[in-house]
């Protein structure tokens, strides 16, 4: 090819990538435009309020009008006690300080359940009731096709000293900009199909298919955020991503099913265990980030994928049509 030839055949190359881009960039436009336009009403019931400021009459009917939130195998005088704990005052003055309005709140859930809508259609705004759950981390939200449960002493921040002593892989999603992050955690167990076997594999593309519905429910949100990782935790897993693909092809790992396996790569934790000197380095869940990957693969590869297929297909068929190839 003479030189001439070749800088035509450059600037070609360049101007069909740019339109091709641009036109990706103006279908994506287009469909949070069309998103936007759901109509969405969301209003937040503060529980956590009507609880702490509750006189014993008062009381007796909020446990009426919320069951949900009275396990029968507590007495009221258990509640009461809990209502006037002096732990409950402190987390209720922190609440108070943190989230002087719950508007940025409300602005989060709206634009969240407007794509929700889109995709599952059969779900409908939920009745959002905020709560203080004596910083139970493990569940910080609670969602059902209907009501939502928000523990607001969960989200103080990671640096407020009413955490002190929590882990910090645990504390550093305990951020407001993590909520909605956990809300389609949540979601995903409802609508993903359960691992069809116990391979590392399975849980791999599991786990995955839960982040991706976040590229797809969180569009705007960045990538550490929806796998609650820190920056550098993200950094880390895209610098070194071909060396633990090739740690579990070279072991053989992907379709063993040792629960050990979950404990190591998938569930989350301080580091990863790949029993080298580079494990305090790791961040927990790689497993989970390159399922997510594996997932992102497949779709990329097999545009025409509805959400609904994506969220059926097994773990080894999904792997198996990706065609994934680490990326660095």
């Amino acid at each position: 090819m003479n030189p001439f030839s070749r800088l035509f055949f450059l600037k070609v190359s360049f101007w069909l990538i740019f339109i091709a881009i641009f036109s990706s960039c103006l279908d994506e436009n287009a469909l949070e435009s069309e998103i936007n336009a759901i109509p969405v009403s969301i209003s937040i019931d503060r529980f956590d309020l009507k609880f702490h400021n509750a006189s014993p009459d008062e009381y007796l009917n909020l446990k009426k009008r919320y069951p949900y939130l009275f396990p029968k195998q507590f007495s009221d005088s258990i509640w009461i006690k809990r209502q006037r704990d002096s732990i409950q005052t402190l987390l209720h003055s922190e609440i108070n300080a943190v989230f002087p309005s719950l508007d940025p709140i409300k602005t989060k859930l709206i634009s969240l359940y407007k794509h929700i809508k889109y995709y599952f259609p059969h779900i409908t705004s939920p009745h959002v009731v905020t709560v203080v759950n004596n910083v139970d981390y493990q569940s910080k939200t609670i969602f059902t096709d209907s009501l939502l449960i928000l523990s607001l002493d969960t989200y103080l921040g990671s640096k407020n000293p009413l955490y002190e002593g929590i882990p910090n892989y645990i504390v550093q999603d305990m951020e407001l900009p993590f909520m909605t992050s956990h809300i389609v955690d949540e979601l995903g167990t409802t609508v993903i199909k359960s691992p069809s076997n116990r391979t590392l594999l399975e849980q791999m593309v599991y786990h995955g298919k839960k982040l991706y519905l976040k590229d797809i429910l969180l569009p705007k949100t960045p990538d550490y955020i929806k796998i609650s990782y820190s920056v550098a935790q993200l950094d880390w897993v895209q610098t070194n991503e071909r060396y633990m693909w090739q740690y579990f092809i070279e072991n053989e790992l992907l379709y063993k099913t040792q629960s050990s396996l979950n404990l190591r790569f998938i569930d989350p934790a301080p580091f990863s265990k790949f029993y080298l000197e580079i494990d305090n380095e790791t961040p927990g869940k790689v497993g989970q980030w390159i399922g997510w990957q594996i997932v992102r693969s497949y779709v990329k590869k097999n545009p025409n994928t509805t959400l609904d297929q994506l969220m059926e297909i097994s773990g080894v068929d999904l792997f198996n049509k990706s065609n994934y190839k680490p990326s660095k």
